[in-house]
């Protein structure tokens, strides 16, 4: 058996022993999240000060509207703050993190939810509206690839100024799962540490979200260094320790895929344009590459059919999407180009 072949196949066998391991440990997600449906919401709060102050301490209050499935009216007390980095301080309209009461959500869809993040427009314009949903199909892609990733939930937002002085508004967001949820379904902890070691996080996973990175034209990000906070930036850590880490990428605005307005190409690490694809993988994982790179090839039909079914982005908008994908898989079915641009690139 060649070198290849043995590298081959031990990674297959650690990465369906991975799989099994995991399997025993997950649980179904809350019922937010278990469809894909978009849940037409109405949020009321004093926008006016939440736009001009931006507080990441502060909360105001605020009540969170829609229709349970059966057609029954819900409100939700609320309570809203500002968060994020970049967006926050470049955006008219900043993301921000949705605190609901647990004594209110008990039986309701938000059953189980305390805080949420919502990502939302950056501005007014179709272009970003667009991005949001881009967003939204990333994760939902990597949804498709592994149950390690967070859930998301498209929902159409009538945003309410309680204070009057801004027009209602009408906008895609989308809910991401929180922490604390996503590792009550893997089974596993939140782990906050300063930094982490390569060998500590699981190689299978990391190398298939390198490969997902790759996939959405993403180099924003990294699973062992720290950028600002705990580690690690745009992966979040869990786990059973520190030596035992799966890392989970979010926040891709960044990347080609979504291509927002804003977006900055990373000319440190010689991208001249957003959408550039650098693969960011670690060479230690490398033994994974032919793995991740089967399960893309497996999930090819469902993650261009998932596309092409998001009946909100407008047309040219899927089109340019499945183009960009296009480009992805070029790479991986070309062998040369595989061990040019995937296994060459790999960072020591």
């Amino acid at each position: 058996m060649s070198e290849n072949a043995i590298r081959f196949t031990r990674g297959i066998m650690l990465l369906l022993s991975g799989v099994l391991a995991f399997v025993g440990a997950a649980q179904a997600a809350d019922p937010l999240f278990q469809s894909t449906d978009t849940l037409q919401v109405e949020i009321s709060a004093p926008l006016s000060t939440l736009v001009r102050e931006r507080s990441e301490t502060t909360y105001l209050p605020g009540t969170f509207s829609y229709k349970a499935a059966d057609g029954t009216p819900v409100e939700l007390e609320l309570r809203i703050r500002a968060r994020g980095n970049f967006r926050h301080r470049n955006c008219d309209f900043p993301p921000v993190t949705l605190n609901f009461r647990r004594s209110q959500v008990d039986g309701t869809l938000f059953d189980g939810q305390n805080k949420l993040k919502l990502v939302g427009h950056c501005k007014i314009t179709r272009r970003y509206e667009q991005s949001v949903l881009r967003e939204y199909m990333a994760y939902r892609l990597l949804n498709i690839l592994t149950d390690l990733s967070f859930r998301v939930r498209l929902l159409q937002v009538t945003w309410v100024d309680s204070e009057g002085r801004r027009g209602r508004m009408v906008r895609n967001a989308f809910l991401m799962e929180s922490r604390d949820r996503l590792a009550d379904r893997i089974g596993l902890e939140e782990q906050e540490i300063e930094s982490a070691e390569i060998s500590a996080v699981r190689p299978d996973h990391l190398n298939l979200t390198s490969l997902f990175q790759y996939l959405i034209g993403n180099v924003d990000f990294s699973p062992i260094a720290v950028s600002a906070g705990p580690c690690c930036h745009n992966y979040e850590m869990f786990g059973t320790g520190p030596d035992a880490l799966v890392a989970i990428p979010f926040d891709f605005d960044f990347s080609g895929f979504v291509n927002a307005p804003n977006a900055i190409p990373d000319v440190e690490r010689g991208i001249e344009r957003v959408g550039q694809r650098l693969y960011r993988g670690y060479c230690v994982n490398n033994a994974y590459v032919e793995g991740s790179v089967a399960r893309f090839r497996d999930a090819r039909d469902e993650l261009y059919a998932l596309v092409s079914g998001q009946e909100e982005l407008e047309p040219n908008v899927r089109e340019n999407i499945a183009e960009y994908m296009d480009g992805f898989y070029a790479v991986i079915d070309d062998p040369a180009r595989l061990e040019e641009e995937i296994i060459g690139k790999c960072r020591p």
